[in-house]
C-alpha cells in the first residue's frame, strides 16, 4: 500500500474496497520488534487515523507466531544506554495512547506465541481475535522489569484485578482459550478460522457507519484515558527504571542462556 515507505519494518498490505488495511508483523525470529520496528509501530498508527481510505486495521502476524516481543539487542540497549531507555518509554507511551486515540476501529488476530509490543497493539485493539492455541505471556517480571507497557491500563479492566495480577506477576502463558474465559480477549476461533473470522469482523465494521462506531471506540476508551491513564504511566516508568538495575541483567542472561532466572 502506498503512503507507508517511512515504515519499512512493518508490512501494510493495501485496503480492500471496504477500507480494511492489513498491518503485518513481518519479522525474523518469529516476528521480534527491533528497535526500528518499536518506534515505527508506535507511530503508524497516526497515518491510519489521517488516511481517508483506511476504515479498518487489521493487525496480524506472519508465519508460525502473532510477535515474540521486543530483540535481546533491544533489551540489552535499554539495560545500558540513558539515552535509548528514554527514546524508547517515549515510543513505549506513544504506542499506547496511539493506538486508543486512533478514531478507525482495529481488529487483532492473535496466534502463537503473542509478547511484549505487537501484545500491547493486540490487547488494545477494539476487537481481538485469537486462535485457541494462541499464547500470551507479558513477560516482564520474568525479564526483571516491572509489567508497564499496556498491562496495568487495560488487563485489569479486561480480565478483572485477580486474573490479572495473577498472570502479569507470574508470567505465566495464557492459551487463547483460556483469555477468552476469562475477558482478556474478544473471540477465539480454531486455528484455521483466525484470518477468516478476524477479516469477516473486520469488513462488518468497515460496512458499518463510520462516525457512530468511531464515536463509540472514543467514549468507551475514556475508560483508559481517565480511569487508567495515570496508572499507567507510573507502571511506565516503573518498568523503564528497571531496566538500568541488576535484576534485568539477569533476566535477560536466563533467556540468552535458556535457563531459569536466578533472582
Amino acid at each position: 500500500m502506498t503512503g507507508y515507505d517511512r515504515f519499512p519494518s512493518l508490512r501494510v498490505d493495501g485496503s480492500d474496497p471496504s477500507g480494511v488495511v492489513e498491518l503485518v508483523l513481518d519479522a525474523p525470529n518469529l516476528n521480534a520488534v527491533s528497535e526500528a520496528a518499536h518506534a515505527e509501530l508506535a507511530e503508524i498508527w497516526r497515518d491510519f487515523d489521517t488516511d481517508d481510505a483506511v476504515r479498518v486495521v487489521l493487525l496480524r502476524g506472519e508465519g508460525k507466531g502473532f510477535s515474540a516481543g521486543g530483540s535481546f539487542d533491544l533489551v540489552e540497549k535499554l539495560s545500558t544506554d540513558f539515552e535509548a531507555r528514554t527514546r524508547t518509554m517515549r515510543e513505549a507511551r506513544d504506542l499506547v495512547y496511539n493506538v486508543i486515540d486512533c478514531s478507525k476501529p482495529i481488529v487483532s488476530a492473535i496466534h502463537g506465541p503473542a509478547v511484549g509490543a505487537g501484545l500491547v497493539a493486540g490487547m488494545l485493539a477494539d476487537v481481538s481475535v485469537v486462535t485457541r492455541t494462541a499464547k500470551i505471556i507479558d513477560g516482564h517480571t520474568r525479564l526483571g522489569v516491572a509489567a508497564g507497557d499496556h498491562a496495568a491500563i487495560c488487563w485489569p479492566l479486561l480480565c478483572g484485578m485477580a486474573k490479572a495480577k495473577y498472570y502479569l506477576m507470574t508470567c505465566r502463558p495464557l492459551s487463547g482459550e483460556e483469555a477468552e474465559r476469562i475477558g482478556l480477549v474478544s473471540v477465539c476461533v480454531e486455528d484455521d478460522q483466525l484470518l477468516t473470522t478476524a477479516r469477516e469482523i473486520a469488513t462488518e465494521l468497515a460496512h458499518g457507519a463510520p462516525n457512530a462506531i468511531r464515536w463509540t471506540k472514543q467514549s468507551l476508551n475514556n475508560w483508559y484515558r481517565q480511569v487508567a491513564g495515570a496508572i499507567f504511566d507510573n507502571s511506565l516508568a516503573l518498568e523503564f527504571y528497571g531496566f538500568a538495575g541488576p535484576e534485568v541483567r539477569e533476566g535477560l542472561a536466563s533467556h540468552r542462556e535458556r535457563r531459569p532466572p536466578q533472582f
